[in-house]
């Protein structure tokens, strides 16, 4: 089964030798999801969901323009697989042609998925196994994302 997610934010969590790191925080199931991201990552994601507009399109901008522009669109975003602490994400499209839908599946790593998605404001879906592997109770965070 999948859960629909809610990206929660950007929060900072402790690495295995102490140093600071971001990740981005999703909701599904009643339970939160951390997925550890690079600076840059963080800050794709966190200038997607303030909705600042740039003179120049960035990257995941730019791809969401590209895609439409083709006559796609983005369907929804799956995070659907973990292994050895690695999540996995695919992007669900489609395009029409000639009146009948094609869709297609794209490879991509949730931090790109999760900015496409809040882009464009498509479903982000979380598998059942990867939230039996890697969620955890609201109450683990000692952080506050009501306020």
């Amino acid at each position: 089964m999948k859960h629909r997610a809610v990206v929660r934010g950007i929060g900072v969590g402790v690495g295995e030798d102490g140093s600071s790191v971001p990740a981005v925080i999703l909701e599904a199931r009643d339970e939160f999801l951390p997925i550890v991201i690079t600076s840059d990552q963080a800050q794709a994601i966190q200038l997607g969901l303030s909705g600042e507009q740039f003179e120049r399109p960035l990257t995941h901008d730019l791809l969401v323009e590209m895609v439409t522009e083709f006559g796609g669109a983005i369907d929804s975003i799956r995070i659907d697989d973990i292994s050895n602490g690695t999540f996995f994400a695919k992007v669900d499209a489609e395009r029409y042609q000639h009146g009948e839908a094609q869709t297609f599946v794209f490879d991509a790593r949730p931090s790109d998925a999760i900015s496409l998605a809040i882009r464009v404001d498509c479903p982000i879906l979380i598998s059942d196994g990867v939230l039996d592997a890697a969620g955890q109770p609201p109450e683990a965070f000692d952080v506050d994302f009501d306020e």
